[in-house]
């Protein structure tokens, strides 16, 4: 694995580099960092070309800028497929990074031979997932980023990750908890305003996987079913032990899930 930076704006951006074959590359969600991929980096660097950024104010990657949206993070991950010379890749994103994915899908279309909505949506926020950001805001600005990720993150989780394995929250909350507010607000600002992008799936050229979780309270399953079949191709994948964290729910079966979709068969 090479560690890389490159400037975009003043900003310092942080990616990998492993494997060699056919690009994949994998965007983290809110309050992550690459990290979070770690266990997919190393199952898939053997056979195929793995990036996976930092987005900016995550992890090594620098400040956030004010006003930053979906297209504007989709605009720091081309810069990273520029410098790299890749010009075309498969596209995962969990959550926030499924947004992204979208926004890149609807300005370089031409650039994705295939992307994957990992407990994402291509629908926009309603107005109720809009006042729950709001208070997310306010919440984040006066108690800071600990005890906000305290309340939220243990929601993502499903209650049989959380009877089994307390330890995987905990380890979660650890790594991420020097997270600077100021990003965090910006990223739940970015989200709230989102433009919806559902028309993109119908007219998608390449296939697109969704992993969805059966007990995700964030991306529902039941608002995802309604979106899985608007692709000319949809991979399909239910997490039935996994809320919002497949990739450390159920890392073996998520694994395989995007294995298998990479593989094109």
């Amino acid at each position: 694995m090479v560690e890389k930076k490159i400037k975009q704006d003043g900003v310092e951006l942080f990616y990998t580099l492993s494997g060699k074959g056919n690009p994949v590359v994998f965007i983290h969600g809110f309050a992550e960092d690459g990290q979070i991929w770690n266990a997919f980096r190393a199952g898939l660097e053997k056979e195929y070309m793995v990036l996976v950024p930092d987005l900016p104010g995550s992890g090594r990657s620098t400040g956030i800028s004010e006003g930053a949206t979906m297209d504007s993070f989709a605009e720091s991950i081309k810069i990273m497929l520029d410098q790299e010379k890749i010009d075309s890749c498969i596209m995962i994103g969990h959550s926030m990074g499924g947004y992204i994915t979208l926004a890149f899908a609807d300005k370089y279309p031409e650039r994705l031979r295939g992307l994957g909505l990992f407990h994402s949506t291509s629908y926009p926020d309603n107005e109720e997932k809009k006042a729950g950001r709001k208070k997310n805001i306010a919440f984040i600005t006066r108690n800071g980023t600990v005890k906000f990720l305290e309340q939220s993150v243990p929601t993502l989780f499903s209650g049989e990750s959380k009877e089994k394995n307390p330890a995987l929250i905990s380890e979660t909350l650890q790594r991420y908890s020097n997270f600077s507010p100021q990003s965090l607000v910006l990223y739940t600002a970015a989200m709230m305003n989102r433009p919806g992008r559902t028309e993109i799936l119908p007219d998608f050229a390449g296939p697109v996987l969704f992993i969805l979780g059966e007990h995700d309270t964030a991306v529902p399953l039941e608002q995802s079913l309604t979106e899985c079949h608007l692709p000319g191709i949809s991979y399909i994948y239910v997490c039935t032990h996994s809320g919002h964290m497949g990739m450390l729910e159920e890392p073996e079966f998520c694994l395989n899930a995007v294995s298998y979709f990479l593989s094109g068969k």
